[in-house]
């Protein structure tokens, strides 16, 4: 630490123009720093502004906190309270007093605490306790939630109210913990056990009320990580306030932001399922609707096609009677067809019959043996002949034959 290059002093100094120089020598000699201790003679002024003193076994100093500074802060210092503040040293020139103005405060081993959560966070991820792709799917219809919880805390009374709320047909059975103070964390994880052997619930809820970060440490130990990684129920971290985060939420299935969302994520709201319902209700409707009028369609369309069996066997009888008609026509025609052809055959027959030869004055000459002479070559003189007429027959003799 290096000495402030000091004025050269006047012989006399008047008490502003001390208390101004001694101000500047502390304020150069000490850079931004922390100190520890604890809360006293704590005021929170109009202004916003807080004043306090910090004090140890054997001194104390006395602080300030403008409102622009305390307004970052997530809690209200109390007479007693171990603080740890970042600060730099000053002097309140009007009254001469040696302060420290403060930037930053947070409760005393807070710091610790921050580093043993990270270090057990970065464990418990590189070991795959937070990989999402072995998280289990919280059940949409649960029949039985549980809660592990303190029977007196007022997250329960906001958990049951919810739960109520959306669906009063759901069964809630507690398993109650502390969850606060020591040896919470291994109730915890014991009551976390318990719902898992009776396996009587279809979601688990772990949940608490906000509060400070020891507040909530019992839900950042390694034993109740454990537990919930274990756990074969899906589960459901509800630990503290929106901003709040903790190991359990990280391990569990699935996070809500408080234990009224917990409850809210662990069922759905019944007046939902019934509007949902009285949509698909609608929808259905209508589909059955449009579905029979456009078979009540098709039905009078195929009506007016319909033909009943008697006008069936009506006009069958007609197409009979159609067919016979038309089939003694063509019977008709084709035996007019052939008597005329008879005819004609018949007339031909007629014309080329022997005897109708004959009887134009021809006649027929057979041999002895009474084969068919038709050539003078077939006899010669002293044959006898049968001669057939049209009428009768004679016997001859050749007397001559001339060629043909």
């Amino acid at each position: 630490m290096t000495e402030p290059d000091l004025p050269i002093l006047k012989q006399i100094l008047t008490v502003s123009e001390l208390n101004r120089l001694a101000r500047e020598v502390l304020e150069q000699s000490f850079p931004l720093f922390w100190v520890s201790g604890e809360v006293s003679n704590f005021t929170r002024a109009a202004s916003g502004h807080w004043y306090f003193s910090l004090k140890d076994n054997t001194a104390q100093v006395k602080c300030v906190m403008f409102k622009g500074r305390n307004a970052y802060v997530d809690f209200m210092p109390r007479e007693g309270d171990k603080i740890e503040a970042r600060c730099t040293v000053t002097l309140y020139e009007a009254r001469g007093d040696f302060q420290l103005t403060v930037e930053f405060v947070q409760k005393a081993g807070l710091g610790a605490l921050f580093e043993a959560f990270e270090k057990l966070k970065i464990k418990l991820e590189h070991e795959g306790l937070f990989d999402a792709a072995f998280k289990k799917p919280i059940p949409k219809h649960p029949k039985t939630i549980g809660i592990v919880t303190s029977p007196d805390a007022a997250a329960l009374r906001d958990v049951l109210t919810t739960l109520k709320r959306r669906n009063p047909n759901i069964n809630v059975i507690i398993y109650p913990t502390p969850v606060q103070g020591k040896g919470a964390a291994a109730l915890i994880a014991k009551a976390v056990h318990a719902a898992n052997k009776h396996a009587e619930c279809d979601t688990l809820i772990i949940c608490r009320g906000g509060g400070s970060m020891e507040d909530l440490w019992q839900f950042n130990e390694e034993i109740v990580a454990r537990a919930i990684d274990d756990s074969a129920i899906p589960t459901i971290s509800g630990v503290g306030h929106e901003t709040d985060f903790t190991i359990c939420d990280f391990v569990a299935d699935l996070r809500a932001a408080t234990p009224t969302a917990a409850a809210e994520l662990a069922c759905m709201d019944t007046s939902s399922l019934k509007n949902q319902l009285a949509n698909l209700s609608n929808q259905l409707h209508k589909q059955i609707t449009f579905s029979l009028n456009q078979h009540s369609q098709k039905l009078d369309f195929l009506a007016r096609r319909l033909i009943s069996p008697a006008q069936q066997i009506e006009n069958q009888a007609m197409q009979v009677k159609q067919f016979k008609h038309r089939l003694d026509i063509a019977l008709q025609r084709n035996l007019q067809t052939h008597h005329q052809h008879v005819l004609s055959l018949k007339n031909s027959l007629a014309q080329l019959n022997p005897h109708n030869v004959l009887a134009r004055g021809y006649a027929i000459v057979h041999d002895a043996q009474g084969e068919l002479i038709n050539s003078s070559q077939q006899t010669k003189p002293g044959n006898r002949v049968k001669l057939s007429f049209h009428q009768g027959e004679a016997i001859a003799v050749i007397d001559s034959t001339r060629g043909a």
